[in-house]
């Protein structure tokens, strides 16, 4: 419409102003782009730094930790690579183990079997916890693949780090149960239409019976109860 002329004609040469200044705007948006830049890369490079330290600090509570765990003659070593920047910075990290004397250090989920990864990862959650972090952690069969004394290694390393967190631990392993603090059993039950999951919190008479029948199996002898109750006192 020719009413409309004027407002075109007013919209036309706002738009000549804007690209009279875009060379300008694109310099001052270079300019910007350039000074993030400089903040990114001085952010990563202390970024860097600090994982290097921590990664220095963690393979040494590492070294400490595998002995207790029954991995005497395993190594773990923090890799820190660099790879093409990013959210994360520009470090790419791996964490390489070597579970027998004369291996070759590899990545950790290429070589450590199933218990040896449980292990690990035990290992890398007492390195790393924090006495006062009263973090909430739940382990479903982080004893999985181990029996006897590397069970109970487990289970001492579980009690430690229930000192500063609350610890839940899923766990078919009688040596791992008997040193909880608390025990809870998970009963199902057959519902006509559906399974029912309950909870049952047991006493001391309970935690005895417990012990006693993943010790024996089935029925409950008078030797697994005895065991049971040893293992009860630690």
């Amino acid at each position: 419409k020719t009413d409309d002329l004027n407002d075109l004609a007013k919209e036309l040469s706002n738009n000549l102003k804007d690209v009279d200044h875009l060379a300008e705007l694109i310099k001052k948006s270079k300019s910007q782009l350039e000074c993030l830049e400089v903040q990114y890369k001085t952010a990563a490079k202390l970024l860097s730094k600090k994982r290097l330290e921590a990664a220095t600090q963690l393979n040494d509570a590492m070294k400490e930790q595998l002995p207790s765990l029954k991995l005497d003659q395993a190594e773990f070593k923090t890799i820190l690579e660099p790879t093409e920047a990013g959210v994360n910075g520009v470090d790419k990290i791996t964490f390489n183990v070597s579970t027998n004397a004369g291996m070759p250090m590899e990545p950790i989920a290429k070589i450590a079997s199933g218990g040896e990864l449980s292990r690990f990862l035990l290992a890398l959650k007492v390195s790393i916890a924090n006495a006062e972090d009263n973090m909430t952690l739940i382990f479903d069969e982080i004893d999985s693949g181990v029996g006897g004394a590397t069970a109970d290694a487990v289970g001492q390393r579980l009690r430690q780090l229930a000192h500063g967190s609350q610890i839940l631990v899923v766990t078919h392993s009688p040596q791992v149960a008997a040193l909880g603090n608390h025990h809870i059993k998970v009963v199902k039950s057959n519902q006509s239409t559906s399974n029912l999951i309950s909870t049952l919190q047991l006493n001391s008479n309970e935690r005895v019976d417990e012990i006693g029948r993943m010790l024996s199996g089935g029925s409950i002898t008078p030797e697994a109860r005895s065991a049971a109750e040893v293992l009860l006192r630690g």
